[in-house]
This record gives structure tokens, sequence and C-alpha cells, in this order.
């Protein structure tokens, strides 16, 4: 019969690899794209280099091919990421992420492997090996971490995915499990963290995920919204163009009397000027002017408030 830990270690292989591809839609759409544009390259970097210890790890530790499997997997992956990231790159961007790759995942690793296999013996190159990829791997867990915060900030988990913090949940759980099957600390100690924080995700999630319905609800309701306002525009347009019209007759009415008192041509409208050098100007401003503003106007040239003029007043007058 199968060691119970075998069959524990294949569902977090299977588990960890998810959590590996989750990038592969991001990756998708920068190669159809042509352009990485804002996606961060520093986590593919720096799993790729977690992920490579973590083999150098499992080739070491007597039993760990469980170790090897998925994070060879995960390694190849981080690779491919890494690459089409450097060619979709921008060029500044590019020769930044090169330097740093070429100096964490070629040059560090290279010397990792080099100091554990020449200068340590026995139990030391596993502790040695062991404890760098601990504190790799917590960080890495860690790193979410400020999502969390953005999270209670805002009060919304539209930045946090569920499927992700779920996933991080059931890995660290699993591997948390296998580490004390095969009484490994190394594995158990940053898992059992990843595990806490997964729980934590999920607990946020729960807590927030209404509130973020209500404010997707809220701007859902922009149309809305947008027509309330817009049909107070309209409203507000149709009174210009009543006050307008109220003008209208008014200078017509003037008209109409203009035997009783002659106004004086610069202050008064007429047909040789123009509508007058002060209202008319005034009247055709009016016609992209606010009511508060036409009443100034109105105001200012001593007209006060119209009252539209009776159809039976304007046949008597003609």
């Amino acid at each position: 019969m199968a060691d119970p830990s075998f069959f524990v270690g294949i569902i977090g292989n299977i588990i960890s690899i998810l959590v590996f591809a989750s990038p592969i839609t991001t990756f998708r759409r920068i190669v159809r794209n042509k352009s990485t544009e804002d996606f961060r390259w520093l986590p593919y970097v720096t799993t790729l280099l977690s992920t490579s210890l973590w083999t150098f790890y499992g080739l070491l530790k007597p039993g760990g091919l469980l170790v090897v499997t998925v994070n060879g997997a995960g390694a190849a992956l981080e690779a491919a990421y890494v690459t089409l990231y450097l060619v979709y790159a921008p060029k500044e961007t590019k020769a930044k992420m090169a330097k740093l790759v070429l100096a964490v995942n070629v040059g560090f690793l290279a010397a990792v492997v080099v100091v554990t296999l020449l200068a340590l013996h026995g139990g030391a190159r596993l502790f040695a090996v062991g404890l760098l990829c601990a504190a790799l791997t917590i960080g890495m867990y860690a790193a979410p971490m400020a999502v969390m915060r953005t999270v209670v900030k805002t009060r919304s988990v539209e930045y946090m995915p569920f499927s992700l913090s779920f996933f991080l949940f059931l890995n660290g759980g699993v591997w948390s499990v296998y580490s004390l099957l095969v009484k490994d600390y190394f594995i158990g100690v940053p898992n059992a963290v990843g595990f806490i924080l997964g729980t934590a995700q999920l607990a946020l999630y729960a807590a927030y995920r209404k509130k973020t319905r209500t404010v997707v609800a809220l701007k859902g309701g922009g149309g809305e919204a947008a027509a309330v306002e817009e049909e107070a525009d309209g409203d507000e347009e149709e009174g210009v163009a009543r006050l307008v019209g109220q003008v209208e007759m008014a200078q017509r009415r003037v008209r109409l009397h203009k035997g009783l008192s002659l106004p004086k041509p610069a202050l008064m409208p007429s047909p040789r000027n123009g509508l007058g050098l002060g209202l008319g100007q005034s009247i055709v401003k009016s016609l992209s002017a606010t009511p508060v503003e036409l009443h100034s106007v109105l105001h200012h040239h001593g007209l006060g408030r119209f009252e539209a003029v009776k159809k039976d007043d304007v046949e008597a007058n003609d």
C-alpha cells in the first residue's frame, strides 16, 4: 500500500501547477497585443528563482520526487513567462529586467548550487538550501498583503480575485499536511504561513463581497442618473427659450407703440441699428445663457419680468 504522503503530494502537485498556470491568460493577451502594458514583471522573476531553488532542494532531499516534479513544472512555466515578457517589453524595461534575470536567476542560482555542492556536506546542504527556499516562499505568500490592505481601505474585493485566493489557500493547506506526513519543516512552515494568509483573504472576501456588489450596482445606476441630469438640462433649455420668447414679444410691443414715446436709438432696438447696442447682443447671447443670467441682463436694461403677450392684444394692434 502506497504511503498517504504520496497521494497528498499528488494533490499538491495538481493544485500548485494550476496556480503556476494562472498567468497564461495574461500572457496570451500580451502576445496578442504585442505589449506588456502595465503588467508587473518582478513576481515572475522571483517565482522563477523560488521554483528553481525548490527543484534543487528536491534533488538533494531523499524521496523528494514530488517536490522536484511540481517545482520543475513551475520553473518551466515561469521561464516561459519571463522570456515572453522580455520579448514584448519596452526597451528600458527590457534592459532593466534582463540585468536582474542574469543577476538573480542565473548568477545567484549558480552561486547557490556551486557553494552547496563544493563547500557544504551532508545535512548542511539540505539545511542551507531549505532555509533559503522557506524564506523566499514566505516572502511570496506575504506579497498579497498589500492587496489585503487595499480591500480593507476601499471596502471592496474588486482587486482580489476569489479564485487566486482560494487556490493559494488550498495550496498552503495541502502542502502543510504533506510536510507533517514527511516531517519536513522547510516545506511546512512557509506553507502554513500561506494557509493562514489564504484563510485571511477568504475571510476578507466574505466580509466585503456584498459591499462590492453595492458599489457595482451604484456604478450601473449611472445611466439613470445621467438621464435625470439630461432631463433637468432639457427643462432649463425650455425655460431659456420661453424667456427669450417673452423678450421678443416685449420688443414687438415696443415697436407697436413707438408713436407714444420715441426712445433713443442707442438704447432701444430698431431695424436700422440691428437690435440695438446692448439689448440686441444680450438677446442673441441669451440663446446659450442660463435663466439667472437672462434675468440679470433684462433687469440691467430696465425691462424687468415680461409676461407672454395675449393673442387678442396682438391682433388688435395689427
